[in-house]
């Protein structure tokens, strides 16, 4: 197998967490000695992590907000995959932050990463 473009798709941690579950629901074997294993405990690794609270709407609406900024697809990721709480740990994950983003900006993107989470009540969808 060979891959011919490794950059065509990127997965945020939610989007990885919702095909596992689905994997693991679905009464098909996929052939795979140790996925089951993988599955289990990447889920478990998944179940400590922000994506755990978040929906696949509260994503997209936080991508539509994140246009505005011309950030990179990567910089989005890593807000989604580990939303900040503060302007430092912006600064960490957006090069050159100070430079590109005002005070009202970053103030904005925490706003929006508030968002993401939904809260623990609600479920991915084919969660047990």
């Amino acid at each position: 197998m060979e891959i011919v473009n490794p950059n065509a798709a990127i997965l945020t941690n939610f989007e990885v967490m919702a095909t596992l579950k689905n994997m693991k629901s679905s009464k098909k074997k996929h052939g795979l000695r140790n996925l089951a294993t993988i599955t289990y405990e990447t889920l478990q690794y998944l179940e400590d992590t922000p994506c755990k609270e978040q929906s696949a709407e509260s994503v997209v609406q936080f991508l539509k907000d994140m246009k505005q900024f011309n950030l990179t697809k990567n910089e989005c990721l890593m807000m989604i995959n580990d939303p900040p709480g503060s302007a430092l740990h912006i600064q960490i994950m957006i090069e050159d932050s100070d430079e590109r983003l005002t005070d009202e900006q970053v103030n904005h993107i925490l706003e929006c990463t508030a968002k993401l989470r939904i809260g623990a009540g609600q479920r991915i969808e084919g969660s047990e």
